[in-house]
């Protein structure tokens, strides 16, 4: 049974590799040759199709462990192509250590614009400006750290300047923000 777990986890690490995390060197052939090297084509086939199906399940329903144990129970009870005790224990710890890697991955792969890294702000006074009444006056100088998508790495930093009305506005557009997700969180 150890083996069976053993050789159970190995697979699932090579299709998570395979189709989560973009290695696409490991091939079906690559698994069965350093896995099951015994088994025949067609048997390896369908345990791949299989394993890769439940594998796509627990992601798509992104399980957390109560609903993964109460899946692979099932799986465990079906009267064909059930699982073993040895393969159901090896999806408890294959899906342990590898839930949150792959739910990265798949929002890494699905953030198409820009994404907000880092935001830093400091208060200054203005001691020159165009206009002499606006000398003296708080501004906030805000810098934005921006990391771009999954196919271009590079990041940004935008800087600008908001006097005090506008970082009012700003602060307050936040706080409606805010609430409008709490009242649609809370439901």
């Amino acid at each position: 049974m150890a083996e069976e777990t053993k050789n159970t986890i190995a697979l699932l690490n090579g299709l998570a590799r395979r189709t989560y995390y973009k290695e696409d060197e490991i091939s079906d052939e690559f698994l069965k040759s350093q896995i099951y090297p015994e088994m025949d084509d067609e048997e390896f086939n369908r345990l791949v199709s299989r394993f890769s199906g439940l594998m796509k399940n627990m992601v798509s329903a992104d399980m957390d462990f109560n609903q993964l144990e109460a899946f692979v129970v099932s799986q465990t009870k079906r009267r064909e192509g059930a699982l073993t005790e040895g393969q159901a224990n090896a999806f408890r710890r294959f899906w342990k250590s590898h839930k949150n890697k792959i739910h990265d991955s798949l929002v890494v792969d699905t953030n198409w614009n820009n994404s907000l890294k880092q935001v830093s702000w400091r208060i200054d006074v203005k001691s020159q400006s165009k206009n002499v009444d606006q000398i003296n006056e708080p501004t906030a100088i805000m810098e934005l750290q921006l990391q771009g998508n999954s196919i271009s790495k590079n990041t940004e930093v935008v800087q600008f300047e908001m006097d005090e009305n506008k970082l009012i506005t700003v602060l307050q557009s936040m706080k409606d923000i805010e609430s409008e997700i709490n009242k649609y969180s809370h439901q």
